[in-house]
């Protein structure tokens, strides 16, 4: 076995303890394709449990959906519910730990944050962001750290930083 081998055999195996990433995402009213896709893929790539999708979050089957996910829409357990609020309810009341990412006056920092699994994460629209009454319900608002001139990140991009932040803090757990 060659060193790359090793090294690929020793990630693998610390990755190999872990079962599902206990984290869903709720996805509240999210109108790209693209971006829908996009969480399709990375939550199968972190094994989070599945995702929600609502309002006017596009679901599959969608060629827009199919081109990003490339096969993970047909894997990653998802279902739909028109109201994000009844939704983060649900999760809720089977001991979720409900994170709105998105930045406000409360927000604490993503690296700072210590989830309580299981997580649900929820992400807003675009431009408008979460819906108020989802924000209120949350358990705590997380914000990533911007250091540039922008304030945020496309969604399913800061979607694929808070996943595996989370799946790098749920293997830390299980390391000790």
């Amino acid at each position: 076995m060659n060193r790359l081998e090793f090294l690929a055999s020793e990630a693998s195996a610390s990755y190999d303890r872990l079962r599902a990433l206990p984290v869903r995402v709720i996805l509240d009213n999210v109108r790209s394709m693209y971006n829908v896709g996009a969480f399709f893929r990375t939550t199968d790539a972190v094994g989070a449990e599945g995702i929600v999708l609502c309002g006017i979050t596009p679901r599959p089957p969608k060629s827009g959906i199919a081109k990003t996910a490339l096969g993970a829409e047909e894997r990653v357990p998802w279902e739909f519910d028109w109201d994000a609020a009844a939704a983060g309810a649900s999760f809720r009341k089977r001991g979720y730990e409900i994170a709105a990412v998105e930045t406000s006056a409360t927000s604490v920092d993503l690296f700072d944050w210590q989830p309580r699994f299981p997580v649900c994460l929820v992400f807003g629209h675009e431009v408008d962001g979460t819906q108020r009454e989802l924000l209120d319900m949350a358990d705590v608002h997380v914000r990533i750290p911007m250091l540039g001139m922008k304030h945020s990140l496309n969604v399913a991009t800061a979607g694929g930083v808070v996943l595996y932040e989370l799946l790098r803090k749920y293997r830390e757990l299980h390391r000790r």
